[in-house]
């Protein structure tokens, strides 16, 4: 009975460490050699991030570094078969999408941060840029201080909520805080003045602005509610071996220069959808980030 007993639980044990290695994640290399596909997570209205041209299909900065990314890492892996499939998602889904394996490289404008580092990794950085809010010039605001006891609206899911709840705090403003379901639902909020303010990333800021119907009725402001923070590529937590193919093949596109072909396309020149011009050269910062890209994704 004791030796049946003993077999019985030997047999559990290692039917339960089988369960265990078969729902442990398959590292993103191997899967891709697998199934001759990557996932690329992207955003329909994020520009010159993510968003979709005027045949419907994604184009953008991130967009861009992407594709050169998956170029690479194919040549690394020998399989220049590998397709990319791109997998639309939002600010409040994107963590989930990439750790159930929906997406395996997010390639839109996510901001690294320590908080996030919990759930996902970073590769190095591609941008850098401060929180900053957007007004209508109308309301006369023009200073954190003028936003005292205002509506301001933020995105679902954005590092800016923590920000602004902080600076709330801080200087007691009494902000009444709402949450919109997009950027493009949030700057729709300020002009049809459901809210006094939008409080996003500078650069995300200029964009809508630079790209909206009327832009000289909006203003951003000078101050901003964080110090310069940089944007990753995200991927999925502990997965060493994509991190690492993804991080050598940024260091070549920076090394190369190609880099700087990229971010004039985006940042430089006239794009769509309205050939709107950003005009945003290279800060000093990201000039520093691609001459020596440091690893703050894990």
């Amino acid at each position: 009975m004791l030796r049946l007993k003993a077999l019985l639980f030997t047999g559990l044990m290692m039917a339960s460490s089988g369960q265990v290695l078969a729902n442990e994640p398959v590292p993103t290399l191997e899967r891709m050699t697998q199934s001759g596909t990557i996932k690329l997570g992207y955003a329909t209205k994020n520009i010159p991030f993510s968003y979709l041209d005027h045949k419907g299909e994604p184009v953008g900065y991130t967009i861009d570094l992407c594709r050169r990314v998956v170029d690479l890492v194919k040549q690394k892996l020998s399989r220049p078969d590998i397709k990319i499939e791109f997998v639309e998602r939002t600010a409040s889904n994107r963590v989930v999408l990439l750790n159930d394996g929906s997406i395996d490289l997010e390639c839109v404008s996510s901001t690294n941060t320590e908080e996030r580092r919990r759930s996902v990794w970073f590769s190095y950085s591609h941008f850098i840029t401060s929180t900053r809010f957007v007004t209508l010039k109308s309301s006369g605001i023009n200073s954190i201080n003028d936003l005292a006891g205002r509506t301001v609206v933020v995105t679902k899911g954005s590092t800016n909520i923590a920000q602004l709840n902080t600076i709330n705090r801080e200087k007691s403003l009494y902000l009444a805080l709402v949450q919109g379901v997009s950027i493009n639902d949030a700057f729709d909020m300020v002009t049809q003045g459901k809210a006094s303010a939008f409080v996003m990333d500078g650069i995300l800021l200029a964009s809508l602005v630079a790209n909206a119907q009327n832009p000289e009725n909006y203003a951003l402001s000078a101050d901003t509610l964080s110090e310069p923070q940089p944007y990753g590529l995200m991927l999925r937590k502990d997965d060493v071996g994509f991190r690492d193919a993804v991080n050598d093949a940024l260091l070549t596109i920076y090394k190369s220069g190609e880099i700087n072909d990229i971010y004039n396309k985006w940042f430089m020149t006239d794009i769509g959808p309205d050939g709107v011009n950003l005009n945003t050269p290279m800060t000093d910062d990201l000039k520093a980030a691609f001459d020596n890209p440091v690893n703050l994704g894990g």
